[in-house]
């Protein structure tokens, strides 16, 4: 628990090839616990000869928990069973054309 930065409550890595998943949970001034989700890409610099990191990092909120932990679950037993979830994000094309999500910036 010493290396764990000063509002860092507990962390987790998990190992996948070049990528690394970092689970921390963090605790707001007024002690409210959230979370990030990081992934940490291995990668290699042509020009200067030296490997780097590339990070992301996601922020996930106590009142988010719940909706975000059910769309999970929909979406790995939609990958495991073929199942569609009950709960679709996108219902509808209206919503879909509505929404401010952009995906491009995801591609890679």
């Amino acid at each position: 628990m010493e290396n764990l930065e000063k509002n860092e409550v507990l962390s987790r890595a998990v190992r996948a090839g070049k990528r690394t998943y970092f689970f921390d949970v963090k605790t707001t001034k007024s002690e409210e616990k959230y979370l990030t989700i990081t992934e940490s890409k291995r990668k290699f610099n042509a020009e200067s000869g030296n490997f780097f990191y590339e990070k992301h990092k996601l922020f996930l909120y106590k009142e988010d928990f719940e909706k975000f932990k059910n769309a999970l679950s929909g979406v790995l037993e939609f990958i495991e069973t073929g199942k569609i979830p009950d709960d679709i994000l996108f219902d509808t094309e209206s919503q879909r054309e509505s929404s401010d999500l952009s995906f491009e910036d995801l591609q890679s």
